[in-house]
């Protein structure tokens, strides 16, 4: 496993041919009192190394983590200070070229690792694989963590909708980035099971709306950095198993 932005272009180069490229997405937005704004590129760059690991360990000659993208939309979350946002032909667009500079550098393979699950977002990447595929010729691996069947071997409170900022994001980050993680605030959070995720459907188009005040949803004193271990593991087999075509 080796990061893109740190190697020089003959080795990007020599590499390509034979190398899977991870693109981690994710995006700068509010993640409750006590997560940094960061948190859902920590997730997607986490994320990557760990299917690096499990692709390498499966015979891939080698991995190569492209930069993250980390601007993209963030309506839900547009209300509090410090998030950015883009329109989403504009992140559709984004997409779009740095797949096809990935592909022009040699890579054939090529696998997003989203951690940003904004339903504009989401449906921004879905259009980004259709238009890299169907007019470009790129074949590009997305598994969507979340649909089926990929969200079906995530945590409860990730089903259960409730998880922006909650047990699951929180986890990750403590695992990863532990000294951004205001401990002393997280452990005062009270629950907030409100399920974002019903809160879509319903229509609603903020976290204030959908009953997150304070930008976060789920259950952040029940975290670990044992848990987002755990759950690092799954999303870095998820990625394998999607790019051998498995599970959808």
């Amino acid at each position: 496993m080796k990061y893109l932005a740190e190697m020089t272009f003959p080795e990007v180069e020599a590499a390509a041919k034979d190398a899977v490229a991870i693109l981690p997405v994710g995006a700068i937005e509010a993640h409750g009192p006590h997560l940094p704004l960061l948190t859902d590129v920590i997730i997607a760059r986490g994320m990557s190394a760990a299917g690096a690991r499990v692709m390498e360990s499966r015979g891939v000659a080698q991995v190569l983590i492209a930069p993250p993208l980390q601007l993209t939309s963030a309506a839900f979350a547009a209300g509090f200070a410090g998030t950015l946002s883009l329109t989403p032909a504009t992140v559709t667009a984004i997409l779009v070229d740095a797949v096809l500079s990935l592909h022009r550098s040699g890579f054939s393979r090529i696998v997003l690792a989203n951690a940003h699950l904004d339903p504009a977002h989401t449906a921004s990447l879905h259009e980004g694989v259709r238009v890299c595929r169907e007019t470009h010729g790129v074949a590009l691996t997305f598994p969507d963590i979340t649909r089926k069947p990929w969200a079906l071997r995530l945590t409860a409170e990730f089903k259960s909708g409730a998880c922006h900022a909650g047990q699951f994001e929180t986890s990750i980050v403590m695992a990863e980035r532990p000294d951004l993680v205001r401990e002393s605030i997280r452990a005062t959070l009270e629950p907030n099971p409100a399920s974002l995720s019903q809160a879509i459907r319903e229509g609603k188009k903020t976290f204030e709306e959908a009953g997150g005040p304070a930008a976060y949803f789920g259950f952040p004193q029940g975290a670990s950095a044992d848990e987002g271990r755990e759950t690092l593991a799954t999303l870095g087999t998820i990625l394998a198993d999607a790019l051998e075509g498995e599970g959808g």
